[in-house]
């Protein structure tokens, strides 16, 4: 990025650890090269791990250099140039976490000097060019940072003593017992789902169907949980003539679907090539840094107003979707409020392809790129035009009921077709399906034809929930725990979802590596380790999404400027004195 950044400034002469040229020395950090203190750093007797000296607060945190050397060779090139310029530009990625590392890099640094912000979402020349001329203060970001270091002080205060806690009174000696403000609670939704799959007893129930002219109708009424009443109706209709008693036909319309933020690109990713979100977050990180899409960390689906007159361009820019671009070409797009919504959109927009032909993508990326460039384009295609047909009829005064759907107008499903399947019964959904799949299309029935029929007495048994797959935990995540499909309601509750888009995948992949979940095909599991750590944990605070939820909004309202970092933290550090002395008192 810096080389890009340099180029497009004339700064073109290399140097030992940045670049210079035109006034200007462009350097870079690898990710992170400040954190926090430890705790061994603030005081000697936090070196040795005992309940005694929980819980740690110390009175002013502090960050250091991390140890390595690379690092610290790096740091001191960019400290140097730091205390002799006159101006700095922050160029760190447009993010919480981009303006963390750097604000601590300068910190550190001891730089005194003015400082200016550029912030864009994409990498390409253009919005690099465009993002320079209209570079921002450097306060304007402050609050971003409060709820930066509002995160990690509050991450610190809770793991590092939560952790302490709990491995010295329960780990035995054996293991260390990792706590974690969004780790734990992510492990009670999956300990708790398997308890509920473990405890499950299925019970049997029987449905009543009948075949008439080769489309399968369910009775009306037709769920009973007594064989002998089943039994009893199915009597009664057998032998009987079934006739066709409604025909209703509703034309509908499918809007496109949203386009992408991170969460439900991980999820699109997991469900159709089992990517892992870790794996996802990698993928479209790479595409940005090759400038084929725009900036990835995002939780919003929505398009700033200004963006508008630019799409054409980025259209007419996709490389091998000429078929599917071309329909749009010279025409005036429509310009949908579930694209475009000023209110929707803070930092940074739904995740679009650049409309830059991207070089040397792997396979993988191709995947992505292409389900970000079908969904952007799909965004502009008219609706979906439906026509949903549901047939009522009658044997011996039992209501039966069956419905299929049929695509007049295909509109934006010309970008992301659907397969058609066989007609299928509103019950006889598979469990799997979602309700907006498509249901097949049915024979033409008149009302009043009526004839012979075949009915039949289906046993089925009912089934536990599902363990968790990656993209249903993204979602549960999102949502803490609650199991929403209206996207509405999910924007709703994203205000208090867990994790922020960018860490979820980290988490997931923490709780691999400390061996409290495993994956097995597409599904979750905990480990034996999992269940056993949150059968210790008595504390219903450290374990609850919700909880973590209101913390998230909380964080989200110190960055808007409406909550206080200060009393983020003093209910933080209130909390754990209080699991401490719940643990210390537990016999």
């Amino acid at each position: 990025m810096a080389r890009e950044i340099a180029e497009i400034l004339g700064a073109r002469t290399k140097k030992q650890g940045y670049l210079e040229g035109n006034g200007y020395q462009v350097t870079w950090t690898f990710g992170h090269l400040c954190t926090l203190k430890e705790p061994q750093d603030y005081s000697p007797q936090w070196r040795i791990w005992m309940l005694s000296e929980l819980p740690m607060i110390p009175p002013r945190f502090g960050i250091k250099l991390i140890d390595n050397d690379a690092y610290i060779q790096q740091f001191n090139i960019i400290k140097t140039l730091m205390q002799n310029a006159d101006e700095i530009i922050n160029c760190g990625d447009a993010g919480q976490e981009g303006e963390l590392i750097q604000r601590w890099v300068m910190l550190k640094a001891g730089a005194r000097c003015p400082v200016r912000r550029l912030w864009i979402s994409s990498l390409t020349d253009e919005s690099i060019r465009e993002g320079f001329r209209n570079l921002k203060p450097q306060d304007d970001f402050r609050l971003l940072y409060e709820a930066g270091l509002a995160r990690a002080i509050g991450d610190w205060i809770l793991g590092m003593n939560a952790t302490r806690l709990y491995t010295l009174r329960y780990g035995g000696n054996r293991q260390v017992l990792s706590i974690g403000r969004v780790q734990t609670p992510t492990l009670a939704m999956i300990v708790n789902r398997q308890a509920e799959i473990d405890n499950f007893v299925p019970s049997p129930y029987w449905e009543l169907k009948t075949v008439y002219r080769g489309t399968v109708f369910s009775a009306s009424g037709g769920r009973f949980d007594k064989k002998e009443d089943g039994e009893q109706v199915l009597s009664a209709v057998s032998g009987t003539e079934f006739t066709v008693t409604s025909v209703t036909e509703k034309k509908g319309k499918e809007a496109p679907p949203r386009l992408f933020d991170l969460t439900s690109l991980q999820v699109e990713c997991n469900r159709k090539y089992s990517f892992s979100a870790d794996q996802t977050l990698k993928l479209i990180q790479s595409l940005y840094e090759k400038k084929a899409t725009t900036y990835p960390r995002v939780d919003t689906t929505f398009l700033s107003d200004d963006l508008y007159p630019k799409i054409p361009k980025i259209l007419q820019g996709l490389r091998g979707y000429e078929n599917l671009t071309e329909p749009l070409a010279g025409r005036k797009l429509p310009k949908s409020k579930k694209v475009f919504d000023n209110s929707k959109v803070t930092d940074h927009h739904a995740i679009i392809p650049t409309g830059m032909p991207a070089a040397n993508m792997t396979a993988e990326e191709q995947k992505v790129f292409d389900l970000v460039s079908r969904r952007f384009i799909a965004a502009f295609y008219p609706d979906c035009e439906i026509s949903t047909t549901t047939v009522t009829g009658k044997a011996a005064d039992v209501e039966f009921k069956a419905t299929g759907k049929q695509i007049l107008k295909p509109g934006w499903r010309v970008v992301q077709p659907v397969l058609q399947e066989h007609a299928v019964s509103d019950s006889e959904q598979p469990e799997n399906q979602s309700p907006d799949e498509e249901k097949g299309i049915l024979p033409d029935f008149r009302v009043g034809e009526g004839g012979p029929h075949e009915p039949r007495l289906k046993e089925t048994w009912t089934t536990p929930p599902k363990p968790y797959t990656e993209a249903t935990l993204l979602r549960a995540m999102e949502t803490a725990g609650k199991s929403v499909d209206n996207e509405e309601l999910r924007d709703a509750l994203k205000e208090n979802g867990i994790g922020r888009p960018s860490t979820r995948a980290a988490i997931i992949e923490t709780l691999y590596k400390r061996n409290y979940i495993r994956k097995e095909r597409k599904s979750l599991y905990p480990t034996r380790t999992g269940i056993d750590l949150i059968s210790t944990i008595k504390d219903e605070l450290l374990k609850s999404a919700e909880l973590t939820g209101l913390w998230e909004k909380k964080l989200r309202m110190i960055e808007n400027g409406t909550y206080q970092a200060s009393a983020f933290l003093d209910e933080l550090k209130d909390m754990v004195r209080k699991i401490v002395i719940n643990v210390l008192t537990d016999n």
